[in-house]
């Protein structure tokens, strides 16, 4: 998620670049290729994989589901890192910005519709789940221009469930721990639902206060230019 400052692209000792327009560019473009970055771009490269990974051999071999695992394990594991590198070290890009979601989403709901697939998970879950998260993040999009809806401690505790209940069904778990599964897949479907719902009731709030003060703000500035008028009219 993210992008290092200029001058750390280019490093202290680092000759500038005749052109104004292609030194910028020369910065913009070193600047992408930051740790952070690195990690969504490894997430993104990872969804491809793990489906492979996980469909492998008719999609029932413990094995083979084994390494799918891995390769979901690191993709939620470079999700916490490249959210925390960016934020410490102000590594901020346009492309984190659009790429990191896309990435989350990405191998949640490739994890998803394969266990649907395979018959491991019911539809109605994945639909649940796939709703809610493309749904908020479209009404982020809807309130973006008056405010950001900050990730909540529920939001966050959702992510969790969600990225345990998921590895646990990727495994070929048997016995208890398949029923245990069950269970945190049902805690996981629950905080989807309860969060999203807050998330819809912090984004009508939001666009409210955003109306509302973006119509007081023309009333004054309507009230000011009638005032100049007038002056301007007694002159």
């Amino acid at each position: 998620m993210t992008g290092a400052p200029a001058s750390a692209a280019g490093g202290s000792g680092a000759k500038p670049v005749r052109g104004g327009k292609l030194g910028a560019a020369a910065v913009n473009q070193a600047s992408l290729w930051n740790i952070a970055n690195l990690l969504t771009m490894l997430r993104l490269v990872l969804v491809p994989g793990f489906v492979m990974l996980l469909l492998h051999n008719g999609g029932y071999d413990p094995v083979w589901r084994s390494f799918a695992w891995a390769a979901f394990a690191i993709a939620m594991i470079t999700d916490l890192f490249d959210g925390h590198l960016a934020r410490t070290y102000n590594l901020v890009t346009d492309f984190g910005k659009i790429a990191d979601p896309i990435a989350d989403k990405a191998i949640m709901g490739a994890a998803l519709i394969c266990l649907s697939y395979l018959g491991d998970l019911p539809w109605w879950v994945t639909g649940i789940i796939l709703f809610r998260e493309l749904g908020i993040t479209l009404m982020r999009f809807w309130v973006i221009r008056h405010a950001v809806i900050p990730a909540s401690r529920g939001g966050k505790m959702k992510t969790l469930a969600q990225g345990t209940a998921v590895g646990m069904y990727v495994l070929a778990l048997t016995g208890p721990l398949a029923t245990l599964r069950f269970w945190v897949m049902a805690v996981a479907v629950v905080l989807t639902v309860v969060t999203g719902l807050d998330y819809v009731r912090q984004a009508v709030v939001l666009r409210r206060r955003g109306l509302a003060a973006e119509r007081a703000e023309a009333a004054r500035a309507a009230g000011a230019r009638s005032g100049r008028d007038s002056a301007e009219a007694e002159r």
